[in-house]
C-alpha cells in the first residue's frame, strides 16, 4: 500500500475553484461598475491588469519569509525562512508550559492571485503524530507589502507529561496543490520560560 503523504490536506467532499489568471479575471463582466470597484480593491497593485513581480529572480507566486511564534508579554520569537531551512531542524523554540500563542506566517504574493492558500502543520513527539491542524489562509493578489496570516489563539499543553521535545512539519500551499513551502522546525514544551 502506498504510504499517504502526511501533510495530505484532501477535505472530503471540497472541489477547488477552476484557476484564473489576473487578466481574465480582470475581462470579465467589464461593464458592472460596482464590480470593478470591487475588482480594484480586492487586487490592489494588480487591478491595472500588470504583472506585480517584486523579486524577478525568483519565479515563485509565493514567498514565505517567517513564522513568528507570538504569545503577550514576550517578544515574538521569528524563524526565517528565507535561510537554508535545514538549519531550522536543529533551533529549538522553548515555549513554557501553557501559556496561549499564536503563531503568524508573513509571505509575499507576486505574479498572479492565488487562491485556497493554507498553512498545514503536523507535530510529533518522539516520532508519534500528537496533533495535525490544517489552516485555511484564504485568497491574496500580488501587492507591495508583505501578508501576514494568524493563527487562531491556541494553549500549549501543560503538565509533567507534556514536557519535551517537539518537531513540526510545515507546509504553505494551495487549493491546487502548489507547494510554496515545506520546512520542519521543533519547540521544546518546558516547565518556565528559561528550562
Amino acid at each position: 500500500m502506498a504510504e499517504k503523504d502526511d501533510l495530505d490536506i484532501e477535505t472530503p467532499g471540497y472541489v477547488p475553484p477552476k484557476q484564473v489568471t489576473m487578466n481574465e479575471m480582470l475581462e470579465k463582466d467589464k461593464d458592472d461598475k460596482s464590480l470593478e470597484d470591487y475588482k480594484k480593491k480586492l487586487l490592489g497593485d494588480a487591478a491595472s491588469g500588470e504583472k506585480v513581480i517584486f523579486f524577478p529572480e525568483d519565479p515563485r507566486k509565493v514567498i514565505v519569509t517567517k513564522l513568528s511564534f507570538c504569545t503577550e508579554g514576550r517578544p515574538d520569537v521569528d524563524l526565517d525562512l528565507t535561510k537554508d531551512i535545514e538549519t531550522l531542524k536543529k533551533q529549538r523554540v522553548t515555549i513554557k508550559e501553557g501559556v496561549t500563542f499564536k503563531l503568524k506566517v508573513h509571505f509575499f504574493v507576486q505574479r498572479e492571485i492565488v487562491m485556497g492558500l493554507r498553512y498545514v502543520h503536523k507535530t510529533c513527539r518522539k516520532g508519534v503524530q500528537v496533533d495535525k491542524t490544517n489552516y485555511m489562509v484564504g485568497a491574496y493578489a500580488p501587492r507591495e507589502e508583505e501578508h501576514i496570516y494568524s493563527t487562531p489563539t491556541d494553549e500549549a499543553p501543560s503538565g509533567m507529561l507534556a514536557r519535551g521535545e517537539y518537531t513540526v512539519k510545515s507546509l504553505f500551499t494551495d487549493d491546487d496543490k502548489n507547494e510554496h513551502l515545506k520546512w520542519e522546525w521543533a519547540f521544546k514544551i518546558a516547565k518556565d520560560w528559561n528550562d
